[in-house]
């Protein structure tokens, strides 16, 4: 970790102040080095909480997470209000000082959010895909899927690209957009077509059900997935689990949150203890790698660690700028 100034004055950054530092922040970086501290246990990840407010007027969740390396601890709030109109959804991310008990960081986690998810998957795919994977999938093209894109381009060399999303074929100008990331990138007419052949498939879709079915693949791929917060949203089928090898973000906590997971385990059809190994038994090579024999699915969920991590890469990017 690089150095903190735990007595400077805290900092508060807006939206727009966390985008400007975003081109040069080292996210994987910071999340491998977050996830070695796991595996070593120089982190401390608790259990998030979900805090309902009274009468129905929303609820907030609160990540939490302490990295010890960095002398730091703090936490994420995530809150849904609800309106007359469309509910107001915002995150903000807090930072303190473990050496002097006082606030460092008070920022907007929007963007850090989908920076650090997408670097998530960037980990594990670095760390789980074949060493010659060539062809690439990304199934939904949001501001996530797209982030996703941006992050795994670099890390291995890429023959073929391919994107699917139901409606993108009627959005020329995402096209465009989704084109100008890499000249290599090729729109796909589904996803059957998308997926054929091919090394690594990233599902970052907002549906709440299962988009892909893994038996239909013609080669055993790397399958990973976000999902979306819907309560047990899953993007591949819950019984698929038990054909394939599976990794996750946290041993400790996906499995009650991801909901193929959950709902496998309540149909008797696969229980956690089949987990290969999660990010930080991967960083620290304490879990077998895969074999590709069969399909390999890495399941994200979000942790707390990662939104402080992200958030001290920030503040460290922030106080040198100063």
């Amino acid at each position: 970790m690089n150095h903190i100034d735990h007595h400077a004055a805290p900092l508060l950054l807006n939206q727009q102040q966390v985008r400007d530092y975003l081109p040069a922040l080292p996210v994987r970086a910071a999340l491998s080095a977050l996830f070695q501290a796991l595996a070593h246990e120089r982190a401390v990840q608790p259990a998030q909480t979900l805090t309902l407010f009274p009468q129905g007027a929303g609820d907030v969740i609160t990540y939490q997470g302490v990295l010890a390396d960095a002398g730091v601890f703090g936490a994420k709030l995530s809150p849904y209000i609800v309106t007359d109109g469309r509910p107001v959804i915002s995150a903000w991310t807090s930072l303190m000082s473990m050496q002097t008990g006082q606030p460092l960081l008070f920022c907007d986690s929007g963007l850090l959010t989908v920076e650090r998810t997408a670097g998530t998957s960037a980990l594990a795919i670095e760390l789980l895909a074949r060493q010659d994977s060539r062809q690439l999938t990304l199934i939904g093209c949001g501001a996530l899927g797209q982030a996703h894109l941006r992050h795994v381009l670099p890390l291995r060399d890429w023959q073929r690209i391919r994107v699917y999303a139901p409606d993108l074929a009627a959005k020329p100008e995402l096209q465009q957009q989704l084109q100008a990331l890499d000249p290599r990138i090729e729109i796909s007419s589904s996803v059957d077509a998308a997926c054929d052949n091919t090394d690594v498939i990233m599902l970052c879709t907002s549906s709440a059900s299962p988009v892909l079915d893994p038996a239909t693949l013609n080669k055993a791929a790397l399958i990973t997935s976000i999902s979306t917060n819907a309560v047990n949203a899953h993007e591949v089928a819950p019984a698929s689990l038990a054909a394939m090898d599976v990794y996750c973000d946290h041993k400790h906590s996906t499995p009650d949150s991801a909901g193929e997971m959950v709902l496998a385990s309540q149909q008797g059809s696969w229980q956690r203890e089949r987990i290969v190994g999660d990010l930080a038994d991967l960083v620290s090579q304490r879990c077998a790698l895969p074999d590709y024999q069969r399909p390999v699915f890495f399941r994200s969920i979000g942790m707390g660690l990662q939104d402080i991590a992200i958030a001290c890469a920030l503040l460290q990017q922030a106080q040198a700028a100063q």
